[in-house]
């Protein structure tokens, strides 16, 4: 029993830590003014398209990898919400799954936690010099904290069939 509520105390501070952690990632991507998170999205975007023309060998002029960055630079911004908070999804599942039984109360209060951080996340960004509140990045997050909740719930019941499996397998008289 005690070395049980250890591993859970263990889980569940290495959970705090990276979540605190990720906290403070993505709060200081939204203090960005919208110049410094505009640029970092641009040359992120860039180097995307310079690493594929590199792995596709292609010769491509400056003025279309930078009309190529420009194409992609939105969807990789949204992609850039959706696997944070998909990152914070699976955090939050794991943190409160070592105190709740899995269930539809914890993929709840997962969602909640989620969709409520993703709304302070936004309202922080009304406070920054050009950049503004979205709605739809509080969806687009909410959407890649169940994602990543979904995946461990998936992963919880891929590992728990395996171990039936075995147990069954092993139980049975030779």
């Amino acid at each position: 029993m005690q070395r049980r509520i250890s591993k859970k105390v263990v889980v569940s501070l290495f959970a705090g830590i990276l979540l605190a952690v990720l906290y403070a990632i993505i709060f200081s991507f939204s203090a960005q003014n919208a110049e410094q998170s505009g640029s970092l999205s641009r040359t992120f975007s860039e180097k995307c398209v310079g690493m594929f023309r590199s792995v596709s060998g292609r010769q491509w002029s400056h003025a279309l990898i930078v009309q190529l960055a420009e194409a992609i630079e939105h969807p990789i911004r949204k992609l850039a919400h959706f696997s944070e908070y998909a990152l914070m999804g699976i955090l939050v599942y794991v943190l409160w799954s070592q105190w709740m039984k899995r269930g539809r109360r914890l993929y709840f209060l997962t969602v909640v936690w989620v969709a409520l951080s993703a709304a302070a996340d936004e309202i922080h960004q009304l406070f920054v010099p050009g950049r503004y509140c979205s709605f739809r990045d509080v969806c687009i997050d909410t959407c890649g904290g169940v994602f990543g909740m979904l995946l461990c719930v998936l992963t919880a019941k891929l590992f728990s069939g395996k171990k039936l499996r075995k147990q069954r397998k092993t139980a049975l008289p030779k």
